[in-house]
């Protein structure tokens, strides 16, 4: 039965307006590394609980780069797996919401605001395609380096134009040594660990964390155990080395760490015991590089999207080359963790080194 939400969506193939339905579904699942119209479509009901601008805002940001990289006629398979919509999902998002007086529900952009989200998702499919040139005969994905890079860029120049008006959230501070802070409780473990899942679309809401997490498990139960495990690590080591309570119960340590488990733990690494034991090293590291980042650019304003994610995924599966013990999933030949790892105990996989 969840082959068929794998598949394109019936009447794809003839009809050109379902087609482009399939690709904007998998283009959000794919944020998540799922390649899945169900998954897609429950993730957008997730964002939509919190915010209806934001989920304006990812559909927009999808389709104009997905249309981007289909006008420069890209390899069709990128397109038909979704691979050129996740960065503009994220970007549309974010610039929206780094955009806005308030960061939880958004505000509605304006023409000139929305022109801006367009050019910056149509320059993720531009970035996405010169880092598969670079990294791709390595056998190294772009994750979502394309939406940091133009996120940065984009939110940067905005400090130059007067009709753009920058949200509250991108007001430089100096950073401090974390002092007293309220006690951790039960709150703070669940909340923060299903923000951080929903931290991932920019949604500052546990409730659609939990839908956005059942989505994943539609598709793959490992993926959606990895997730909310990255979440949960990262409000763990939060806890442990005295960080903020209320920064922990935003989601703010785990949204990064959520990533770099699914990306390791099964997706791009075979989920073996040893595949496990790297993919909870990286999603550790995660945790404090996310903080490293945080400090660095907290002086002139800017967020760390999901560059402690892109640093660490990037080390992590380049690493694997020297690395006998673990066994490598090319991306071309990724498809979701047990199938992954049912073709590897088959002897069938083809793991690149």
């Amino acid at each position: 039965m969840i082959d068929f939400f794998r598949a394109p969506i019936p009447g794809s193939e003839s009809n050109p307006v379902v087609r482009a339905i399939d690709w904007l579904l998998r283009g959000t699942s794919q944020v998540v590394f799922q390649s899945n119209w169900l998954t897609g479509l429950l993730i957008l009901v997730g964002i939509g609980i919190n915010s209806r601008i934001y989920l304006v805002a990812a559909v927009v940001g999808i389709v104009v780069s997905t249309g981007t990289g289909l006008l420069l006629r890209m390899d069709r398979g990128l397109v038909d797996a979704g691979l050129l919509g996740f960065n503009g999902c994220l970007l549309g998002i974010g610039i929206n919401a780094y955009m806005s007086a308030n960061f939880t529900a958004g505000q509605w952009p304006d023409w000139k605001l929305y022109v801006y989200i367009i050019g910056g998702a149509a320059m993720t499919t531009v970035v996405f395609s010169a880092i598969g040139s670079l990294l791709g005969s390595r056998m190294v994905p772009a994750l979502t380096a394309p939406f940091v890079f133009c996120a940065w860029m984009f939110i940067f120049a905005t400090m130059k134009f007067g009709a753009l008006h920058p949200g509250p959230l991108l007001a430089g501070s100096i950073p401090k040594p974390t002092g007293l802070h309220a006690a951790y409780t039960g709150k703070t473990w669940f909340e923060g660990t299903f923000r951080g899942v929903a931290e991932i679309f920019f949604q500052d809401n546990w409730l659609s964390g939990i839908v956005i997490a059942g989505a994943i498990a539609i598709n793959s139960r490992i993926s959606a155990i990895m997730g909310v495990c990255g979440a949960l690590a990262g409000v763990a080591v939060a806890m442990v080395y005295g960080a903020d309570e209320g920064l922990i119960r935003l989601g703010l340590f785990g949204f990064n760490a959520s990533l770099t488990a699914m990306a390791l733990g099964g997706f791009f690494i075979v989920l073996n015991i040893r595949g496990l034991l790297y993919a909870a090293f990286g999603t550790l590291i995660t945790v404090w590089v996310w903080a490293t980042l945080n400090v660095w650019l907290s002086p002139i304003g800017m967020p760390t999207f999901t560059s402690a994610f892109v640093i660490v995924g990037w080390f992590f599966i380049i690493a694997k080359a020297g690395f006998m013990g673990v066994t490598p999933v090319a991306p071309a030949d990724a498809t979701y963790p047990e199938d992954n790892y049912r073709r590897w105990r088959a002897g069938t996989l083809a793991a690149g080194r």
